[in-house]
């Protein structure tokens, strides 16, 4: 009976101090965690780590920046053809809303299908013109990031990195080495 009363005793106190010593010990290694950060900052436990921001060199790469702006200008010209045939079908449409109660009902029928049609030519063309522009833009984007992953594999044999990641839900600006990527493409 008496050692029971003792477990009693002893158990919740062991608990305490097996709690309090976690927390120290935690705290001991969080400390020594940041002393170390502040020496090695790309470093895990001997580990150096970087990470790329994909979206941002598709976006801030010289690269990326030409091959935009030649996309845009290859079909700058059939986006403004798709416009003003918008335009001219809304143009028509309004036309039809103000004269279809003076019109005959053949007229009317006549014109309604003419807007049908329109309408339909107007959304396939932009149908097309969409698949058009992401196929090129695809295309343009895929060969930057080859580019873009020659440059990563450069800059990791450069600097000793032993691991690179690309895309991921939270990073850190000490392991980010999107700008010396972006570097690496501009200088190519």
């Amino acid at each position: 009976m008496n050692t029971t009363s003792n477990q009693g005793f002893i158990l919740p106190k062991l608990q305490s101090f097996l709690v309090s010593a976690t927390v120290v010990s935690s705290l001991a290694f969080a400390s020594a965690v940041s002393a170390q950060e502040a020496q090695a900052p790309v470093t895990a436990d001997g580990i150096k780590i970087g990470f790329v921001n994909t979206e941002k060199i598709l976006r801030d790469s010289k690269p990326a920046k030409e091959a935009q702006t030649q996309i845009e200008e290859e079909f700058g010209k059939r986006d403004e053809e798709l416009q003003k045939l918008a335009d001219n079908l809304r143009k028509k449409y309004e036309d039809f809303e103000k004269n279809a109660p003076v019109m005959s009902d053949a007229d009317r029928s006549k014109a309604q299908r003419e807007l049908t049609d329109l309408d339909t030519d107007l959304q396939r063309k932009r149908r097309e013109f969409q698949e058009d522009f992401n196929r090129r833009r695809n295309d343009a984007f895929s060969t930057i990031v080859e580019k873009a992953n020659v440059a990563i594999h450069e800059l990791a044999a450069s600097e000793s990195y032993d691991l690179i990641l690309q895309d991921a839900v939270t990073v850190s600006e000490r392991i980010d080495i999107t700008d010396k990527v972006i570097n690496v493409l501009d200088n190519k």
